[in-house]
């Protein structure tokens, strides 16, 4: 008998669809950000707002279906992955939304003004966590072709070289955070104390967006290797 449960209904064809269709309302979660920060910039509130709301509403539908996936993720199924390897990609992903959802929570409770010296780095800074986030989910998209290659040959390097991309995004993502964050410092006579720590916090979470999506890629990685 045919299975009416969406959630057996994509795993049946293929054990990564699941993943494919979460990262990607990550994803859609994720391009927000950028949006947030430019309103901010240009200080307009009602922007600043509206892209949280955006941003709310794609970490709600990435939180109900991650909630699904893990109620009717079988315990046992004939696989060529782990199911805790499956589940920890799927915890990558869901903390890359949920970091974007408290960018957003912080810049709405507080009132964040953006020095001006401040404003070009932020917004490389962003987009290129942004960036990292799209490199993962183009990784997990080349999944169901390593399904179809056993894990091997030349599509195994592709993915590989891939995952290589996405670690130098992030490195340079660390670098990038550095440098705000030197730049921030610099700027401690002319910023309140809770300020500066609000400042530190948010660029740390930033650059987390990237980071997560480094861990989910080499946990894809090893799910390869194995």
């Amino acid at each position: 008998m045919k299975s009416t449960n969406p959630i057996a209904a994509l795993f049946g064809r293929s054990p990564f669809k699941p993943m494919q269709e979460h990262m990607g309302i990550v994803n859609e979660c994720v391009a927000q950000v950028p949006v947030l920060f430019d309103a901010l910039i240009a200080g307009d509130k009602a922007g600043v707002e509206k892209a949280k709301d955006a941003i709310y509403e794609k970490e709600h539908a990435a939180d109900q279906l991650m909630a699904q996936l893990r109620i009717h993720l079988p315990k046992s199924m004939f696989m060529p992955v782990d199911r805790r390897d499956l589940l920890g990609v799927f915890d990558m992903q869901d903390a890359i939304a949920n970091t974007a959802q408290d960018i957003a929570d912080l810049l709405m409770q507080r009132d964040m003004e953006v020095p001006e010296s401040m404003k070009d780095d932020l917004r490389t800074l962003v987009q290129r966590c942004v960036d990292a986030c799209v490199q993962c989910g183009a990784i997990i998209g080349e999944l169901d072709e390593l399904i179809e290659t056993g894990f091997r040959g030349p599509e195994a390097a592709r993915v590989e070289g891939m995952v290589e991309e996405l670690n130098r995004i992030e490195s340079e993502t660390d670098t990038l955070a550095i440098s705000l964050t030197r730049n921030l410092f610099e700027q401690e006579d002319s910023i309140s104390p809770v300020s500066l720590v609000f400042w530190y916090q948010l660029i740390r979470w930033i650059g987390d967006l990237a980071d997560y999506s480094e861990k989910a890629g080499d946990r894809l990685l090893l799910l390869i290797a194995r």
